[in-house]
């Protein structure tokens, strides 16, 4: 090839494979696996020629590209005799030496689709040796007494082979017999192939036998001290059982387990230190190293790991605890007034038992991080157990210690890491449990959430009472239909409803915008988003019963600060209502419909939804037809029984408001709610559509500054109806200034909020006409 110097041009020049860790000979018969490209491509133009490949050992076994200075001087030619093709597309080679070479110079050429080849100069093998052949016999005998040492210590060698070997005496022979056969490193090999003479090569065989002779009597030293030490462990073993007996019958007690005496020390209930102390005996008599042996020691460990007798002090300090609660967490009045009640009773009682609290409300409005500020609030340690789609009993109350990898249920886990009896222990989504073949895990916590079982609470694990009456346990519930009602009745549920408008307001305002200001690395005053930039997050970007989303859109507008910051494009930013969508782009929830004009017909509703509430504007259209009444809009059973109620309703006024006494013969009504694709659903729609009807009939507009909710019924009474809390909020939102409600609901204005009652009139109607008379222009 031309990249061969052309000063070697007079040299044999063959394809070569560079050998990894193989040293081939003269006459020496060898078989190898090539992989490498530029091999192959060597072997392949070798067979085109005359099946003659030059092989030479590599100085790295690691090397892949190799160069001249990577290889050894010295190799062998050799003649392929068999090639097989493997699966993984491998060339398996069986190659005979023929004479010895070096290597003069290589083709370096890192191209894969060339091969490598060689200019070689065959050496002279066989040059006549200057010893004597006395000196010559005396170097065999040393080779021979060597390689009878040497294959003493490897008993894989055949003994006919060996006694072939000894019997040899042509050298040349014996040096071949010995050194083809031999698991030598490929770097002595090497050295015995470069020798030219056989004294040479003898004298270097002699040299390698006796270093690989002393390795393996090092080897040998090491397996013989490792078996005496493993036959001493046994010895040992076997004394320390018998010195265990005899402790045993004397009645002496072990020095090295001090588990009887952790036992006493807690001084728990008799029958609890016994069962312990039988545990504790049994683990006397069992070997050490024995599987039992390790289940009672890790049963102990967890036992009296337990808190049997460490008990936190609670705070009874109601300000401050109130402090603490209100610093955490805005709004959330009924949790923070049932601790704060907790607290005084525990204060003039600390034997008190029994709080359990169930905390049920929609995502993200704070119910699991409000189990923390509570834990506080009272001085307590809080652990978090999460329920959400546990489904074997074993979970709650453990395995038996009889399996294998057994381990105590989550209470028991979670005492251990209180460390005091008296913990707050939360239990989040205990809504999200399910059961299978395995167990139902919510029979399970009906002994846990029960103030008068609890106080004995027997874990398949431990298998010894505990006492758990002294926790104060609060669960965490999307919706309470998918809990047991058995499960339900043991727990005070106390409703969290969704944030309203001005809610969202001031949690974004004292603690999500410098929540997220300090997790981002800013400061305050590089990062300012008005109040009218807090409303626009809050109505345009979400729409939620909590601020998750809320707070991730806090959180992009903290990185767009920091990228200009970075950038250096500004130094700071400022957030209005006005440059919000050129930071988070356009508007991802619009406005509630509402009319701006006095209309006949259309008539502002309030609804609830779990995001909030929303106002819902129901439209009326009356047609020349046969009486039919149509209902669009998605509506549900419910409020289609209502389009009837008011329909029936509308023909029983029908004089006072001047309508055809006989339109329900000779009008079709059209009733529709938008939007059209979104489910409705619910009585309290019913004062609306009775409203909306008669004013289409009669031609009455209604006032747009109106909005109503409520239940009808055939005889024109106004019915309480839910959610009155959030529909106001959604009124006050859209600019309404007067509200009708049901007189039922008037008690439920104590959890308005205060800016709603300031800025909205409010109207309480028992009857249908109360409603007429507000809502319909005079």
């Amino acid at each position: 090839m031309d990249t061969i110097k052309p000063e070697y041009s007079e040299y044999d020049i063959y394809p070569t494979i560079p050998m990894r860790g193989v040293v081939a000979f003269p006459k020496m018969v060898v078989h190898f696996d090539v992989l490498r490209e530029k091999s192959i491509n060597a072997v392949k133009e070798a067979l085109k020629k005359d099946r003659k490949i030059f092989i030479v050992t590599q100085k790295d076994v690691f090397a892949e590209d190799v160069k001249k200075e990577d290889l050894y001087k010295t190799g062998v030619l050799a003649e392929i005799r068999q090639v097989l093709r493997t699966p993984d597309d491998a060339l398996r080679l069986l190659v005979e030496g023929i004479y010895k070479a070096k290597l003069v110079d290589i083709d370096e050429s890192e191209s894969d689709d060339v091969y490598y080849e060689s200019a070689i100069k065959e050496v002279n093998n066989y040059r006549k040796p200057k010893s004597s052949a006395a000196e010559i016999e005396a170097m065999m005998r040393a080779v021979k007494d060597a390689y009878e040492n040497y294959t003493d210590l490897i008993p894989r060698i055949p003994r006919e082979l060996a006694a072939s070997v000894l019997c040899q005496d042509d050298p040349e022979l014996l040096f071949e017999n010995i050194v083809f056969n031999a698991g030598f490193q490929y770097a002595d090999k090497q050295e015995l192939l470069e020798q030219n003479d056989i004294m040479s090569r003898l004298t270097v065989l002699l040299a390698v036998l006796v270093k690989e002779t002393e390795v393996l009597e090092i080897e040998s030293d090491i397996h013989q001290q490792v078996k005496e030490s493993l036959n001493k462990n046994q010895r040992d073993f076997i004394l320390r059982e018998q010195m265990r007996v005899i402790s045993s019958q004397l009645d002496e007690e072990d020095d090295e387990d001090d588990y009887r005496e952790k036992i006493a020390a807690l001084k728990l209930d008799e029958k609890i230190t016994e069962k312990l102390f039988r545990e504790a005996d049994r683990l006397r008599h069992l070997p050490s190293s024995s599987q039992e042996s390790f289940v009672i020691k890790n049963y102990l460990d967890t036992v009296l790991e337990l808190p049997w007798n460490k008990e936190s002090r609670s705070r009874t300090d109601i300000k401050k605890a109130e402090a603490i609660l209100e610093k955490d967490h805005f709004g959330l009045r009924k949790v923070k007034e049932r601790i704060l009640e907790s607290i005084a009773v525990h204060a003039v009682n600390p034997d008190v038992r029994g709080q359990i609290i169930c905390l049920v409300g929609p995502p993200g409005v704070g119910k699991t991080s409000i189990g923390r500020s509570i834990a506080k609030s009272l001085g307590r340690e809080y652990v978090r157990v999460s329920l959400g789609g546990v489904r074997d009993e074993s979970d709650i109350r453990g395995h038996r210690k009889t399996y294998v990898g057994a381990m105590p249920g989550r209470i028991i886990n979670a005492m251990i890491q209180a460390g005091t009896k008296n913990p707050l222990i939360l239990f989040d989504e205990i809504d999200k449990m399910s059961n299978d073949f395995r167990g139902d895990p919510s029979a399970a916590m009906l002994e846990v959430l029960d103030s008068e079982q609890n106080k004995e609470f027997r874990d398949h694990y431990t298998e010894v009472p505990f006492d758990l009456s002294k926790v104060m346990f609060i669960t965490t519930a999307n919706t309470t239909s998918t809990i047991p009602a058995p499960l339900l009745d043991r727990m005070e549920v106390i409703e969290i409803t969704s944030y309203t408008r001005e809610e969202k307001y001031h949690i974004a305002k004292d603690h999500l915008i410098p929540k997220q200001i300090k997790k981002h690395g800013l400061k305050a005053s590089q990062l300012k988003i008005t109040d009218d930039g807090i409303y626009r997050l809050i109505d345009s970007y979400t729409r939620e019963a909590g601020v998750r989303n809320l707070e991730r859109n806090i959180g992009s507008l903290c990185r767009k600060t920091a990228k200009e910051i970075v950038s250096g494009d500004s130094k700071k930013l400022k957030f209005t209502g006005k440059n919000i969508p050129d930071y988070l782009g356009h508007e991802k929830y619009l406005p509630d419909t509402r009319s701006d004009r006095d209309e006949t017909g259309l008539v502002n509703g309030l609804a609830w939804t779990s995001a909030g509430g929303v106002l819902m504007p129901l439209e009326v259209l009356v047609l020349d037809g046969k009486g039919t009444v149509e209902v669009t809009g998605s509506l549900g059973d419910v409020m289609k029984e209502s389009s009837k109620i008011a329909v029936s309703y509308a023909r029983s006024i029908a004089s006072e408001y001047g309508i055809d006494g006989e339109f329900y013969k000779n009008k079709d009504i059209h009733i529709h709610a938008p939007e059209g694709a979104v489910p409705k659903d619910g009585p309290s729609a019913g004062v609306t559509m009775a409203t909306a009807i008669v004013s289409a009939l009669s031609g009455i507009k209604v006032r747009s500054d109106v909005a109503m909710t409520g239940e009808i019924t055939l005889h024109g009474r106004v019915l309480p109806i839910g959610g009155l809390r959030e529909k106001t909020m959604a009124a006050y939102k859209e600019g309404i200034r007067k509200v009708i409600i049901p007189a039922a609901n008037r008690p439920d204005l104590d959890d308005v909020d205060d800016v709603v009652k300031e800025n909205i009139e409010f109207v309480f109607a028992e009857k249908i006409s109360t409603v007429l008379e507000h809502a319909l222009v005079k």
